[in-house]
């Protein structure tokens, strides 16, 4: 396989498994800088209605912006430049100290510069515009999401699902398959806010951010500061007095802060509203730690009040309701409850009430309605039209690309992967729905026949499998569709067939799933609770090496993990003062601060690789075992790469006779 066949297939892989790996990061980049239990304790205290009025201390501090650092550096957006030109390639040449250094300036003086505007395309061919901040900003946004976010995550209403850790657009259809199917909710409000994202109010978010006990006064200024960030756009300025821009790092955190005064508002009508004479037996917990208001509810059924229920997807939301009138009377009193509160106009032509039993209502790209199975109500649902056509456009473009004439069989096989991934992405996000088998076969005659008539006459278009697989990416292929018939091979190589998907019901949210508690981070990732390492680890991040550039510094952290504590040659447990962070190719041989260049290693072992007197070299082969074939094949290596002459223990021994 050519150099870059292997570099397209890692680049499909790391895309495929990216938001499992976000999921684990965020905790994982917490520990590295010792910021876990800053965290948790915002949460807790936040949980506990504490008011806090010195936020911008810890914002400012050492760890946290160097954990800001850490947790943008590897975003898809990081090479998007600001009105400054400037991306984080440019900043990897600052030492860490200047870096901690600049942005704690900026965030103790803050004066934010003006936002990129940016346009992408919207599902529906409309442009959808983006605010891009500089990158010294977007650290600044990121080290004010890190605390101001444990503190909203404690006050956020539990059946919102958009831009909330560990939550995802499944979390919310599957609650809303349970109160339509379970529970009975068979109407169901749909309310469109008109532009939510370009008509957040400035004042009323800052009162909202108050209220939720962040009374910092330098913090809100700040955050006041970045609403009224100058858009650029054309080479022309100017100061908007309304609306957050999509494209800031903060700016999801704070549309939920907007949003979620309506959450609890919408609970407040029915879900928590405490009963008139409460008893101890009204409410008792489940298994799961959640509470159970069976009994409760039974007593607000004999009052006048409207049995309703919210689920919400940043500013997409739907409200349950078991009643035509109910659902009327709602309507209008939160279209009423918007502008009146929020000062948030809404769309009339695009906000309805559906009856599921008798049609379909949209959400995250799903359509559900409720049918009659025998003597109860079941949920049967399907992709919507939009996502359909949208993916039908996407799949028969990248199929297209996949059959025309290429360079090498290798440039075929890049495409075709790329073809395979759409095909996965679209089935692992839309088996949620139930008529998924269904949905896929409608866009099964179009795709085949892109593959038949834009494919070259002298492909070789088989049914059968070759003998031998080209790469990871098509034996992993192979794992998860070999079983289908419809699986078919282009030269030779595997094209994921398009109609071949299950239904998964999606999972709901487990509420112990918090990475601000230490029950909640030990589900999220077990495997990545606190090591033997775990004291090095933080020392090692605390540790400010003004020798060497924030990129140096933050991949020998990466590097210390993924060698588990340990010298990468003699395996042996490292304590903070053993720790030597070596070049494989050194700067004057321009070698680099990238994390592939770097080894950690005992400190004794940096002396063994570049020592020429036999005596050490001797020794420390011996103090350390390093006598094994594979490990003086490792020093080898990494000795002629510093120029150095191979270690022979059959000459050194003959010579120290």
């Amino acid at each position: 396989m050519t150099k870059r066949n292997k570099s397209c297939e890692s680049e499909v892989m790391l895309t495929m498994q990216r938001k499992e790996l976000l999921k684990k990061s965020a905790i994982r980049h917490a520990e590295y800088y010792g910021m876990v239990e800053v965290q948790d304790a915002l949460y807790a205290d936040s949980a506990n209605k504490k008011i806090f009025t010195d936020l911008i201390s810890i914002i400012g501090s050492d760890a946290n912006i160097k954990m800001a650092y850490r947790n943008l550096k590897s975003n898809k957006g990081s090479n998007t430049p600001g009105v400054d030109g400037k991306t984080f390639k440019d900043l990897a040449e600052m030492s860490e100290e200047a870096l901690v250094r600049c942005v704690r300036d900026k965030i103790l003086n803050y004066q934010p510069k003006a936002v990129r505007r940016v346009y992408i395309p919207k599902p529906n061919g409309k442009m959808r515009p983006l605010g891009i901040p500089t990158v010294i900003d977007r650290i600044v946004q990121q080290s004010v999401l890190q605390v101001m976010e444990p503190i909203c995550e404690a006050k956020f209403y539990r059946h919102s699902y958009g831009f909330r850790p560990n939550r995802s657009t499944k979390n919310a259809v599957a609650v809303c398959y349970k109160l339509a199917q379970v529970d009975g909710f068979h109407y169901v409000v749909d309310v469109d806010i008109k532009g939510f994202f370009d008509n957040v109010d400035h004042g009323k978010l800052l009162k909202q951010i108050w209220t939720l006990g962040i009374r910092d006064k330098r913090l809100i200024s700040l955050i006041g500061k970045m609403l009224k960030a100058p858009i650029e756009e054309n080479g022309v300025r100017t100061v908007p007095d309304k609306g957050t821009p999509q494209g800031g790092v903060l700016s999801p955190l704070l549309a939920n802060i907007v949003l979620n005064e309506l959450d609890w508002w919408i609970a407040s009508q029915w879900e928590e509203m405490p009963a008139k004479h409460p008893l101890k037996s009204d409410i008792y917990m489940n298994k799961n730690g959640t509470p159970n208001k069976g009994n409760l509810y039974k007593k607000l059924r004999q009052s006048r009040l409207k049995e309703c229920h919210i689920v919400r997807y940043a500013d997409d939301f739907k409200i349950f309701c078991k009643s035509y009138s109910d659902a009327v009377k709602l309507k209008h009193a939160v279209e009423q409850w918007l502008m009146d509160r929020l000062k948030l106009e809404t769309s009339p032509d695009k906000s309805r009430i559906t009856n599921l039993t008798k049609g379909y209502s949209d959400f995250l790209g799903i359509k559900f309605k409720l049918y009659k199975k025998g003597k109860k109500w079941s949920i049967k649902s399907h992709m919507t039209d939009k996502a359909i056509n949208s993916q039908q456009a996407k799949l028969k473009n990248a199929m297209a690309q996949a059959c025309k004439s290429h360079e090498s069989e290798q440039s075929q096989h890049d495409d075709l992967i790329r073809y395979n991934q759409a095909v996965i992405g679209m089935h692992q996000y839309y088996n949620m729905a139930t008529m998924i088998n269904a949905d896929v076969h409608r866009l099964f005659p179009s795709i085949d026949i892109t593959m038949k008539t834009r494919l070259n006459s002298r492909a070789d278009l088989s049914k059968e499998r070759p003998p031998t697989l080209k790469g990871a990416m098509d034996e992993y292929f192979y794992q998860k569709y070999g079983e289908s018939k419809q699986v078919r091979y282009i030269n030779g190589m595997i094209v994921v067939p398009v109609a071949y998907c299950r239904t998964q019901n999606p999972m709901f949210f487990q509420v112990d799933t918090n990475r601000y508690t230490p029950q909640g981070r030990e589900r999220i990732h077990r495997m990545l609770a606190k090591s033997k390492y775990g004291e090095t680890l933080l020392k090692l991040s605390r540790d400010n090496d003004t020798k060497h550039s924030i990129e140096f510094c933050d991949n020998r952290l990466s590097r210390f993990v993924a060698s588990k504590g340990k010298c990468e040659l003699s395996k042996v447990s490292l304590a903070f003062e053993d720790v030597e962070c070596i070049y494989l190719n050194p700067p004057s041989q321009g070698g680099t601060d990238e994390y592939a260049n770097l080894r950690i290693v005992h400190k004794d072992i940096k002396r063994l690789i570049y020592s020429t007197d036999v005596k050490i070299i001797k020794s420390l082969i011996d103090l350390f075992d390093c006598r094994a074939p594979a490990k003086i094949a490792k020093l080898n290596k990494w000795r002629a790469k510093a120029g150095l002459e191979a270690v022979n223990l059959i000459t050194i021994n003959q010579t120290l006779k």
